[in-house]
């Protein structure tokens, strides 16, 4: 799967003023995350383990 296949969708804490916004994809084995406002740009690939790990070092 290519990352332009990818469903992506805007993290829950950005805002629609142009801040910083986070957009993450998920696929069967990796997961996705870019900044929302350079959608060609870099972006991370992690395994859903290194996410949920990520993830849980937040809450």
């Amino acid at each position: 799967m290519s990352t332009t296949e990818l469903a992506w969708f805007k993290s829950s804490y950005s805002t629609g003023d142009g801040g910083n916004c986070v957009e993450v994809a998920t696929a069967p084995t990796t997961v996705h995350v870019r900044d929302s406002k350079n959608p060609t740009g870099p972006q991370l690939t992690l395994s859903p383990g290194t996410w949920a790990e990520f993830l849980d070092q937040l809450g």
